[in-house]
């Protein structure tokens, strides 16, 4: 029994002197680990291991050479389409519309197409009752101009007796009051004439107060067919035949389609830089081209509450579907000039400067560039070393910097 228990006190302390080692082991590979993490933690240390890793593995980029191209400043906004020639026709005189003979969609030619009538029965009877008119007053002044000739004649005679008694007068051959008695006929005579005389000129203006009445009337009866004013179509039908019709009150309304404006409004701060006859207007609608178009009108004033101004275009034989009241994207050219670009998605900012890598001889290197204007992806460099036979990166730039060596994986 004694033999036994001192066995196992020996295997206790053997135990014992294992686990203090394996413990010691472990404290050692700690402390090494921990001064491993501080000295590649130094900054020295890391970009030597960089260094290494950057000698021994190539970073693989994409490259593409600057290009010659053209550069815009635009302006992108939304606009409508309308008819540059439109007509809203209503009647010209008062009237019940006895038929409208146009449709919406319907076109229509200038000056022969019937649009609507007004009261022509009516009228047609008021021309008949001017006509008759005239002829009243034309006979009334042949009456009076024959009474004028009846009166004419008789003041002649009366004038020659009044003539001849007063020579007998003056001879005392007639006595003063026969002489008194011719001379009240004779005044009343030329009385008579000068009656006559206004009656036929009262006539000869009733007459030609006929006739104006009669012309008025003929008009309004030609005026109870309106024809198109404008070609084009019927846009809009305002009124049915039964209802009344009157000056100032639309019956229909016509856009000529051939010829459409684009207008939209831009913010005052553009004013100066919309030259009618020289801005280009490129103009998109549903999805279709109408292409490149010429500013052709700038309000002369820039609205003074909301600070905008309307610019207009002229469309000219729009395709189809291009029509009054749809909406255009439109893109406004401010500026153009050609000069040398890269992909946008090349420049880089870094440390407050937009730089782009180019590939030399296997290696990356920094270029610091100036951006000018942006168009379709593309950026214009104003100001730096780079020309067309340079190799800017476009793809990988991210992962390299000055002096990194590259693996060009296309161009």
């Amino acid at each position: 029994m004694k033999t036994k228990h001192k066995n196992d006190q020996t295997g206790d302390k053997g135990r014992d002197r294992k686990a203090k080692l394996v413990v010691r082991l472990f404290l050692v590979l700690a402390l090494i680990g921990i001064a491993y993490g501080i000295y590649w933690s130094l900054p020295d240390k890391a970009e030597s291991a960089i260094d290494e890793f950057a000698e021994t593995k190539l970073i693989p980029v994409v490259v593409k050479s600057p290009v010659l191209r053209d550069f815009e400043r635009r302006l992108v906004v939304q606009g409508n389409l309308e008819a540059a020639e439109y007509a809203i026709v209503s009647p010209r005189i008062q009237g019940t519309i006895d038929a409208i003979f146009v449709d919406e969609g319907a076109s229509v030619v200038a000056g022969e197409t019937m649009l609507f009538q007004i009261d022509k029965l009516n009228l047609e009877k008021a021309v008949t009752l001017r006509r008759h008119d005239l002829e009243v007053a034309k006979h009334a002044k042949r009456e009076r101009a024959a009474n004028l000739k009846r009166v004419q004649a008789d003041f002649e005679k009366t004038e020659l007796d009044y003539n001849r008694y007063e020579r007998l007068f003056d001879k005392e051959a007639v006595t003063p009051d026969a002489f008194e008695r011719q001379e009240s006929i004779y005044k009343q005579a030329k009385a008579m004439l000068e009656h006559a005389q206004a009656l036929v000129d009262l006539a000869d203006e009733q007459e030609k107060q006929a006739e104006v009445a009669l012309a008025m009337s003929e008009k309004d009866l030609d005026d109870a067919v309106i024809n198109a004013p404008i070609s084009g179509k019927i846009s809009e039908r305002l009124q049915e035949p039964g209802e009344m019709g009157k000056p100032g009150q639309p019956v229909v309304r016509i856009d000529n389609t051939s010829v459409i404006e684009a207008s939209a409004y831009l913010p005052s701060q553009y004013y100066s830089k919309i030259i009618p006859g020289e801005t280009r207007m490129n103009i998109e609608v549903s999805g279709i081209d109408v292409g490149q178009q010429v500013v052709s009108y700038r309000s002369p004033t820039i609205d003074h509450r909301l600070r905008t101004f309307e610019v207009k275009c002229v469309l000219k034989s729009p395709p189809e579907g291009v029509v009054p009241g749809a909406m255009a994207h439109i893109v406004i050219v401010l500026e153009s000039r050609t000069g040398l670009g890269v992909p946008s998605e090349a420049i880089q900012e870094r440390g407050g400067r937009s730089i782009v890598f180019v590939v030399r001889d296997g290696t990356s290197h920094e270029v610091s560039v100036t951006k000018g204007l942006e168009t379709a992806g593309w950026t214009e460099i104003l100001d730096s070393d780079l020309n067309e036979e340079a190799s800017v990166v476009t793809m990988g730039q991210q992962m390299i910097d000055e002096g990194i060596r590259v693996s060009v994986q296309k161009e």
